[in-house]
């Protein structure tokens, strides 16, 4: 849904209407029918793989065919699976304590869906964090509008034809444009909106949907710490942690953005970088397996970081020999020493292959960093020893936490997966995921007996000062 911008809001308004009015001809969509549809997407999307490869190659002028298998298309098949397998348990009303003030009413509670989901999606995995989301919301029985971005047009296409042979536009619409239609998109009264993207941009999001009072699901980044504690030998510490820093070229909100590492360690730390770098990623300028910065815009603010970097003081090494290109968008792991909280690099999510690295003197001077800023989307704890894992966990607050790894526990179908504070707000994979999406309505159901009225007027009986006395002890 291509838009000219004199006609934006009036076409958005009226797809939100059509999926409305769709909506309420069949509130209570059964298990069965949500199963179908979510079988008919898995296919779906196992038939357009090699397109949607092509697509983000093309998007991105270079990007790993396993990057998108690993990161975008098989978590949305494992995230269809688990779901197919917990949903009729998710959807069966809980049955609740009424306690003996309500006895013998019963009291249970029914997961509703809340009507139309709004999810707006960014560049950096357009197939999974898109997908995903829509995963979640037809298994809890809603339509939904998904913003896809304006960076990545060739997998929208894909993905908008893909959908097309599934839904119907009044049950699934893809809707494309720039800045201008996410402000009008984000501004519609959605029964719920999921944004996935910057802290800066999620504010205004939340500003838009306060209007109508929509709830909002914000997934956010920050900037996620990986600490190396004193007992963790360096190699094995690299090993874990560099995979989530090159997986599209560190283009995700969950990459460690910096390195709190022992002082004495920090340059085995770079040696050990450099050796493992160049054995994942021979021969770099023409390596297939590490993809590109998006676009050119993206690429000159990296430059820029990194410049500003040099400029106030910190010192760059490459995590390959020789300068970075000007002739392709294609960025080596820089690690960063010496910097300073007034660096650009220090202050905003790098998202990109640029690494700070930070010495400490103790664990107590690592957390005390780290607590001192924003509370990130994701921590990392490189440590064998249970003591130190569970004083950091005990004393630092993040969104999630992986111990002796990086970013695979996004991929963990049976946890919820949000931010916490600037990082974001709730939390859409999982169970919890299906709840987001859902309306947890209570449901007291009284007989024939009526219990209620003992305590009606006139006040002051026999029965209700036994009552009253009973439970208020």
């Amino acid at each position: 849904m291509n838009m000219a911008v004199d006609n934006i809001e009036t076409q958005l308004r009226q797809s939100l209407a059509d999926q409305r009015a769709r909506f309420q001809s069949n509130p209570a969509p059964d298990y069965q029918s949500r199963v179908d549809k979510l079988t008919s997407l898995k296919q779906a999307l196992l038939d357009n793989q090699q397109a949607i490869i092509d697509a983000l190659i093309n998007d991105y002028g270079h990007r790993s065919p396993n990057d998108t298998i690993i990161s975008d298309i098989m978590p949305c098949v494992n995230n269809i699976n688990y779901t197919i397998k917990q949903l009729k348990s998710w959807m069966k009303p809980s049955r609740r304590h009424a306690g003996l003030l309500l006895s013998p009413s019963k009291v249970s509670v029914q997961y509703q869906p809340l009507g139309v989901i709004g999810i707006i999606v960014p560049w950096n995995f357009p197939v999974m964090l898109s997908m995903g989301p829509l995963i979640t919301a037809i298994a809890a029985g809603n339509g939904a509008m998904l913003k896809m971005s304006e960076f990545t047009p060739a997998t929208n296409a894909v993905l908008s034809q893909m959908l097309a042979t599934i839904f119907d536009p009044t049950e699934v619409a893809v809707v494309e444009g720039e800045a201008d239609v996410a402000a009008v998109f984000s501004g519609l009264p959605f029964d719920h909106i999921l944004f996935t993207g910057s802290s800066v941009v999620g504010r205004h999001v939340m500003r838009a949907a306060a209007n109508n009072l929509t709830p909002v699901t914000l997934e956010l980044g920050g900037k996620s710490p990986a600490i190396i504690a004193p007992d963790m030998p360096i190699d094995t510490a690299v090993e874990r942690l560099i995979f989530g820093k090159c997986l599209n070229a560190g283009q995700i909100c969950v990459a460690p953005d910096y390195v709190l590492c022992p002082a004495e360690k920090v340059e085995a730390f770079i040696a050990a970088y450099q050796r493992r770098f160049n054995k994942m990623y021979p021969n770099f300028d023409t390596n297939p397996d590490y993809g590109n910065i998006i676009n050119d815009r993206q690429y000159h603010r990296l430059i820029k970081v990194l410049d500003d970097a040099k400029a106030k003081g910190a010192s760059i090494t490459s995590a390959i020999t020789g300068p970075i290109s000007t002739t392709q968008r294609k960025i080596a792991t820089q690690l960063v020493t010496n910097t300073t909280d007034d660096m650009l690099i220090m202050q905003d999510e790098i998202f990109g292959p640029l690494l700070p690295i930070i010495s400490y003197q103790s664990i107590d001077e690592a957390m005390a960093y780290i607590n001192k800023n924003d509370r990130p989307l994701a921590l990392y704890v490189m440590s064998f020893e249970p003591q130190t894992q569970q004083k950091i966990l005990a004393h630092t607050h993040s969104g999630g936490v992986c111990i002796n790894d990086t970013v695979f526990h996004v991929a963990a179908d049976d946890a919820p997966f949000g931010g916490i504070g600037p990082s974001g707000m709730g939390h859409y994979h999982g169970k919890e995921g299906f709840l987001t999406f859902s309306h947890a309505k209570t449901i007291l159901h009284s007989g024939k007996i009526n219990s209620g009225i003992l305590v009606h007027p006139p006040y002051g009986g026999i029965i209700q000062r036994l009552l009253m006395k009973f439970f208020l002890r």
